[in-house]
């Protein structure tokens, strides 16, 4: 019985990385470009790294919504059924 239940909590963090990290890799894709650019051209402002990371990560976040759902419903059902 233990076994089980450690073996479900196990399986959620998985599901909770694999649908996280698609999200944090474009948001570190976007904050190293931008640093990049603030490197080169010697702007130090905060905005300007925060905004483009906010927005690039919410537009994957919903271009990945279908497959972020069939991840947790499979989960689901999997959870439910046995």
């Amino acid at each position: 019985m233990e076994a089980e239940a450690v073996e479900l909590v196990r399986l959620a963090l998985i599901i909770s990385l694999l649908i996280a990290v698609p999200i944090l890799a474009a948001g570190l894709l976007v904050g190293l470009a931008i640093s990049l650019f603030q490197a080169v051209t010697q702007i130090q402002e905060q905005t300007l790294s925060f905004v483009p990371k906010i927005v690039v990560m919410i537009v994957v976040a919903i271009l990945l919504l279908g497959w972020i759902a069939t991840r947790l419903s499979e989960f689901a059902v999997d959870m439910f059924v046995g």
